[in-house]
C-alpha cells in the first residue's frame, strides 16, 4: 500500500512538473497565488501565536512579532488582491517574486561560495563551492531576464523541482517493499 501512495505521488508531481515546464507562466500564476496565501495565513498564525504568548515574553518582543506578523497579513492580502484585479496587477506580483528570488539567490551563492573558502580543510567544500557558483549564476540569470523571462521563472523553477522529486518517489517507490527488500532505500 505504501509504494502504491509513494508511486502514485510521484507520478503526481512528475504530470505537475511537466506542466509546469509546458505552462510556466501559468504556474508562476498559480506559485505566487500559493505565496499569497502562504503569508496571509502566516500573519494570521503569527496573531493568534502572539496573542497567546503575551504573557510569556517581553512586551516589546511581542509587540515586533506583531509588527511582522502585520506585515504577512499585508502582503498576502496584497498579493491576492492583485492577482484577483487583473492580469497586469497579477503579472506585476509575479515579476516582483521572481526578482525577489534572483536576489535571493544572489545573496545565497555568494554566502556559499564564502562558506566553503572557509572550510576548505573539510573533506567535500567544492560541493559547496560549486552549490554557491551555480546558485549565484541563477541568481545573475533570473535578475538580468526580460519581461516574459520573469514571468517564466517561478513555473519553471517549481516544474524542475517536480520532476525531480517525481522521479526520486517513483524509483523510491520502485524498490520500496519489492523486490529489492533487503536493500536500503
Amino acid at each position: 500500500m505504501l509504494k502504491t501512495f509513494t508511486i502514485a505521488e510521484g507520478i503526481l508531481l512528475l504530470v505537475l512538473g511537466f506542466l509546469a515546464l509546458i505552462f510556466p507562466v501559468v504556474a508562476s500564476f498559480g506559485v505566487t497565488a500559493v505565496v499569497g496565501i502562504a503569508f496571509l495565513l502566516g500573519g494570521i498564525i503569527g496573531w493568534i501565536n502572539n496573542i497567546s504568548r503575551r504573557h510569556d515574553l517581553k512586551a516589546w518582543l511581542v509587540f515586533w512579532r506583531l509588527v511582522v506578523s502585520t506585515l504577512f497579513l499585508i502582503a498576502g492580502f496584497s498579493i491576492l488582491q492583485q492577482i484577483s484585479s487583473g492580469p497586469f496587477d497579477a503579472a506585476a506580483q509575479v515579476l516582483a517574486l521572481a526578482v525577489a528570488i534572483g536576489i535571493v539567490f544572489l545573496v545565497e551563492g555568494v554566502v556559499a561560495i564564502v562558506a566553503s573558502l572557509n572550510h576548505r580543510e573539510i573533506n567535500g567544500w567544492r560541493w559547496g563551492l560549486a552549490n554557491g557558483v551555480v546558485t549565484l549564476i541563477i541568481g545573475a540569470l533570473i535578475i538580468s531576464m526580460k519581461f516574459w523571462g520573469l514571468l517564466s521563472v517561478l513555473g519553471i523553477l517549481v516544474g524542475i523541482s517536480f520532476v525531480f522529486s517525481g522521479i526520486d518517489l517513483i524509483a523510491f517507490g520502485s524498490c520500496l517493499h519489492g523486490d529489492n527488500k533487503s536493500k536500503k532505500a
